[in-house]
C-alpha cells in the first residue's frame, strides 16, 4: 500500500465474523475523524446482522494504533473549541456503538497501543496481543487527560494505584503485565495477534447468540460508573486540558523530539 493512503477502516467479512483494520499506514495507524463515523457504522450495522457473531478490531501491518494525531490537535488548539467538542463526540460515538454492540468484540494488537488506541483496546470484550505488545496511556505526555472511555476502562478493569500509574505518568506496560493483570486473554507470539482473536472470535460465534448479548449486557450493567454518562466528563475534561499552555508545550515538544517543560499555568 502506497505511504500516502488515506486514513481509514477497512471492513471484511469472514463467515460470521466482521474484521475491522484501522489503515492509515503513513502515521502509524492514528486515527482520524473518518474512521470515526465508519467505525461506529460498522458497529451499528453488525449490531443488527444476524449473520455477524463477533467482531475483530485490529490494525493494519505491525502496530494497532499510535492514537492521535497530535499536528492536528495542536491545530485546533487555534480553533474554536467547538469543533474539538465535535470530534471526541463523533470518536464517543464509536466507543458507544462498539459497547451497545451485542456480538463479542476481540482486539488484536501487535506493536503500540497508544492513547487512543489503548482506548479503543479497553472498549473491546477481549484481547489477544503478540508477546511483544505495548500499551500506553500516552495522553499526559502532551499535557492532555485520556478521552475515548479509557479512564473507565482503567478504573474498572484494573486496581487504582496501576490505573492511576498509566493514566499519570504514561509509562508502557507490557502483553505479559495486563495479561497477569486479566487484561490481556491471551498472549501470542509476534505476528500472530490476528490469527489468533479470529480463533477466540469464531469460538464466539458458534455460541448462543442471544445468551452472549444478555450476558454482555449485564456484565456492562454490573460496571460503574456508567460510560455513557463518564465519555461526558472525559470530553469536558479533555477540552480542558487541549486549551491549557501545558497541552501546546506538550503537543510542540514531542513533535520537536524534546522534553517537555510543563509550568502547570492555565491559559
Amino acid at each position: 500500500m502506497s505511504a500516502t493512503a488515506p486514513a481509514r477502516l477497512i471492513v471484511e467479512r469472514d463467515a460470521r465474523v466482521l474484521r475491522l483494520t484501522l489503515s492509515n499506514p503513513s502515521a502509524r495507524n492514528a486515527l482520524h475523524p473518518d474512521m470515526y463515523a465508519a467505525g461506529r457504522q460498522a458497529f451499528e450495522s453488525a449490531r443488527t446482522d444476524p449473520e455477524v457473531r463477533a467482531v475483530v478490531l485490529a490494525g493494519e501491518g505491525d502496530i494497532f494504533c499510535a492514537g492521535g494525531n497530535l499536528r492536528r490537535l495542536l491545530e485546533n488548539r487555534d480553533k474554536d473549541p467547538a469543533l474539538q467538542y465535535a470530534s471526541i463526540d463523533a470518536m464517543h460515538a464509536w466507543v458507544r456503538a462498539i459497547r451497545a454492540c451485542d456480538k463479542p468484540v476481540v482486539a488484536a494488537v501487535e506493536g503500540a497501543a497508544a492513547g487512543a488506541g489503548f482506548s479503543l483496546v479497553l472498549a473491546c470484550d477481549q484481547v489477544v496481543a503478540a508477546e511483544d505488545a505495548s500499551f500506553t496511556m500516552a495522553y499526559v505526555k502532551v499535557g492532555l487527560s485520556p478521552d475515548g472511555g479509557a479512564t473507565h476502562g482503567l478504573a474498572t478493569r484494573l486496581p487504582y494505584p496501576l490505573a492511576f500509574e498509566l493514566a499519570c505518568t504514561g509509562a508502557p506496560v507490557g502483553a505479559a503485565r495486563l495479561h497477569a493483570l486479566g487484561v490481556v486473554n491471551r498472549v501470542v507470539p509476534r505476528g500472530q495477534a490476528l490469527a489468533g482473536a479470529m480463533e477466540l472470535a469464531r469460538a464466539f460465534a458458534d455460541g448462543p447468540p442471544r445468551v452472549i448479548a444478555r450476558i454482555k449486557r449485564l456484565l456492562d450493567g454490573a460496571a460503574a460508573p456508567g460510560l455513557p454518562a463518564h465519555l461526558d466528563r472525559e470530553r469536558d475534561a479533555f477540552l480542558d486540558s487541549l486549551f491549557d499552555t501545558d497541552a501546546g508545550e506538550g503537543i510542540r515538544a514531542f513533535l520537536d523530539k524534546r522534553k517537555p517543560r510543563f509550568g502547570g499555568d492555565s491559559h
